[in-house]
């Protein structure tokens, strides 16, 4: 389970990691696809459009590292929790946009045959981030079993 952990925590690390790391260039591009979901507040919009790739790539840099795999588990659960809840709401409510995952957002006038592979790549990666919940510290190679011994 430990090299399980391991690859685990690799795929969902450098998912966050490609995530961010594509939106940071472009934070109006942020922004936009975080507005074009049409679920927050105006005055939110701009803070969650510039933090979001941030917490990405911190989050993926973390479960990478093994460093707080936990916390960064959790919120690896949380993230992906509202982005199913994100996506989903653009699809009931018949929005068509790019969900924004790795960089673009906005209009795309395919998106609704987008957003079951979307969701479903989701639900795995939450399935995959709740494991690392579970599992903590006891991956192969992770910081987490050599700064904190128990």
């Amino acid at each position: 389970m430990a090299w399980v952990g391991l690859l685990v925590r690799l795929v969902v690390g450098g998912v966050w990691i490609v995530a961010g790391a594509i939106k940071l260039p472009d934070p109006d591009a942020g922004i936009d696809a975080v507005r074009a979901y049409q679920l927050l507040p105006g005055a939110v919009v701009p803070a969650v459009g510039l933090l979001l790739p941030i917490v990405e790539v911190v989050v993926g840099v973390a479960l990478v590292l093994g460093l707080l795999t936990r916390f960064a588990a959790v919120v690896s659960c949380l993230l992906f929790v509202a982005f199913i809840a994100g996506i989903s709401s653009a699809w009931a409510r018949g929005i068509t946009i790019d969900c924004g995952c790795f960089g673009g957002g906005g209009y795309d006038p395919d998106a609704a045959a987008k957003y079951p592979w979307e969701i479903a790549r989701d639900v795995a990666l939450l399935a995959a981030s709740a494991f690392l919940v579970w599992r903590g510290r006891r991956t192969r190679w992770a910081l987490d079993a050599r700064l904190f011994r128990t």
